[in-house]
């Protein structure tokens, strides 16, 4: 039986979309949830009342922008301070969005690496020393188009494929005490910006199981890396209903 009780999670960027789900279910089996936002503090403060009233001291918040590394220590401190200590480290928060060739900015590279995979090593390091007192894992949100590249979108591929080898190295370099794997959605939830239906349905003609997968079924991945999975440490693992097959 899953069972977190005691444990602290950190989930980033999770007020919102998957990440709420997985802070929904890590919390359902009893685990203490930090909450990280940058914008999102409505959704942050209504996810934070709704786990408290179930469980009260359960669930706590942390504002920060990951990509300003030199508060990333100070923010492990606190969670500490609060929550009492640190096991699980999930790098969710991601930028997303297409970088056509030609119009490929300097800020587009710095927000999508930024997002997609400085603020995940520096994170990572920033907690390191509190993961391996308690023996703890790190999970992080890559994506299928990190092995495989998405159209127009050149800079968010490349910095997803950074985070998979982010994953092997920290894996390798802070294992035996620290577990590090990552998970890599396919069709989820359609991203917020414009996807027109032909695309859709172009997606998912490319997905073995024809249809789209559900937020829990990354949670429920989640959940098996952080209470099941002791001995599998530096992999990533596909959620996606086989698009990796028929890219």
């Amino acid at each position: 039986m899953q069972n977190l009780k005691g444990k602290v999670a950190l989930v980033t960027g999770s007020a919102r979309r998957i990440g709420a789900v997985t802070v929904r279910a890590l919390h359902q089996v009893g685990a203490t949830v930090v909450v990280h936002y940058q914008k999102s503090s409505d959704a942050a403060e209504k996810l934070a009342t709704e786990l408290n009233a179930i469980r009260g001291d359960s669930c706590y918040l942390i504002q920060a922008e990951l990509t300003d590394i030199k508060h990333l220590p100070a923010m492990i401190t606190q969670i500490i301070n609060e929550a009492g200590r640190l096991d699980i480290l999930i790098n969710n928060a991601s930028s997303f969005y297409p970088t056509p060739m030609g119009e490929i900015s300097e800020n587009d590279w710095d927000n999508l690496m930024g997002s997609n995979l400085k603020a995940p090593l520096f994170l990572s390091q920033a907690a390191s020393t509190e993961l391996i007192k308690n023996k703890g894992c790190i999970i992080n949100m890559v994506d299928i188009h990190g092995m495989r590249p998405l159209k127009n979108h050149t800079v968010y591929s490349a910095a997803k494929a950074g985070l998979f080898m982010l994953t092997q190295s920290l894996a390798q370099e802070l294992g035996p005490a620290v577990r590090v794997n990552g998970i890599a959605p396919g069709a989820i939830l359609w991203p917020e910006t414009n996807i027109s239906n032909k695309e859709q349905q172009d997606i998912l003609e490319k997905t073995c199981l024809k249809k789209t997968g559900k937020p829990e079924d990354i949670a429920k991945a989640i959940l098996f890396l952080a209470c099941d999975a002791e001995y599998i440490t530096g992999h990533i693992i596909p959620v996606d209903g086989g698009r990796l097959l028929n890219q």
